[in-house]
């Protein structure tokens, strides 16, 4: 069984004991959270919409990304700028897929 769940923004298909890092959630490490069902599949049918469908996870741990270097530079000019973006993250499990 899967499902497609969305956080922060994207979408991600999920099964169970899946781990992923997801935008930062406001929750403990050790927290449950409940995610957001978009569509759920047990591989013969498809379930759309939130019909009851629930998808647990547990919160593992708080990280950050790589660093992404941001460099704008206009040749002749003496314009150069670089800035740099780590973006907070989220190490979650899927503890459980309930369908409707």
């Amino acid at each position: 069984m899967f499902a497609v769940v969305r956080t922060g923004g994207k979408q991600y298909k999920v099964a169970k004991n899946d781990r992923l890092e997801v935008a930062k959630i406001d929750a403990k490490e050790g927290d449950k959270v409940d995610l957001e069902v978009l569509m759920t599949s047990d591989g013969k049918d498809a379930v759309i919409g939130k019909s009851g469908a629930k998808v647990s996870a547990k919160v593992l741990e708080h990280t950050r990304a790589d660093k992404i270097v941001v460099f704008k530079k206009k040749r002749r000019q003496g314009y150069r700028r670089t800035a740099g973006h780590r973006q907070d993250l989220t190490v979650i499990e899927i503890a459980d897929i309930k369908a409707a």
